[in-house]
């Protein structure tokens, strides 16, 4: 008897607040919306953000962990720039990224070391906040390669396009959607340096701001180049023809150096790898007959 009792009273409140809740957040509901009224009803839940938001909120706070110097965040900003991140949360990615590795080796050797050692804890957590430096200055290494390659290939095309008509605004457009697909980064470059000029910015300015991105030598003889021809009113054309000849020969030369190095660069692997194989495989048979012609007789 108490058993039924206590069953019909659960079904009880759990009906009543079936009902509540359901009156309560009906779209129809008289109550509902009497309550609504009087602040009762839930602030709706947002929407579930991205795990680029997400992870962007997280490292924000440890990016104000280190004091960086205004000169040292303009020099960092410009380095992201350079290797083609250029929105402001980059930088809060960036540091955010060191900060968070060399808290994570600190606590890593904290965890694994059976004794407090302070010097591996100082080692690993350096290791850690220089890790995200190394990757970024490898990116701005491999997109400054990119450029340079792609460079030889947009003056050409940037002479032919001047020598048909256009002036050298359009002809940089022109040979930026052009080479979207080959050079990618150098097409971007050259959208923003048309972004800008659009923008009010003298050419001048502009394009020594396309040499700020880039960090290129060839980009920056190249800038000065075009405002020296714009300053004296000299042929664009020719000069862009005789500076492309010798971006040219620059990268046939680069090509040469580098094909001269490969003989002293392979010394090491074979003199660590290869020259010991070839001494096993030719002196170790002679060796095991010496020793066994030498060897005692039992």
């Amino acid at each position: 008897m108490a058993l039924i009792f206590t069953i019909i009273v659960f079904l009880t409140i759990v009906l009543a607040v079936f009902f509540f809740g359901a009156a309560v957040y009906a779209p129809s509901s008289v109550i509902g919306s009497r309550l609504r009224s009087l602040g009762f009803q839930r602030a709706q839940p947002q929407q579930k953000r991205a795990l680029k938001e997400r992870l962007e909120q997280a490292l924000d706070p440890l990016s104000k962990a280190i004091p960086l110097s205004p000169s040292e965040v303009s020099r960092t900003r410009g380095w992201l720039i350079q290797a083609g991140y250029r929105e402001p949360k980059h930088l809060t990615f960036y540091v955010g990224s060191r900060v968070a590795l060399a808290l994570f080796g600190m606590l890593m050797v904290l965890f694994i070391s059976p004794t407090f050692n302070i010097l591996a804890m100082i080692g690993v957590g350096g290791l850690g906040f220089f890790i995200p430096r190394f990757f970024l200055k490898r990116a701005i290494r491999q997109r400054q390669h990119r450029i340079t390659l792609g460079l030889p290939d947009a003056l050409d095309l940037t002479v032919i396009c001047v020598e048909a008509g256009l002036a050298l605004d359009q002809a940089m457009q022109r040979v930026g959607q052009d080479l979207h697909h080959a050079h990618p980064e150098l097409s971007e470059e050259f959208y923003l340096v048309n972004l800008e000029m659009r923008a009010g910015k003298p050419r001048a300015e502009a394009l020594r701001n396309l040499t700020l991105r880039t960090g290129v030598n060839d980009i920056r003889s190249l800038v000065g180049t075009l405002i020296q021809t714009d300053r004296f009113g000299t042929s664009v054309s020719q000069a862009l023809r005789v500076h492309s000849d010798s971006l040219r020969t620059e990268r046939r030369q680069r090509a040469e150096e580098a094909a001269a190095k490969t003989t002293i660069k392979m010394v090491v692997p074979l003199v660590l790898f290869v020259l010991p194989s070839i001494i096993f495989v030719t002196l170790g048979p002679a060796i095991i007959q010496l020793i066994r012609t030498l060897a005692p007789k039992h």
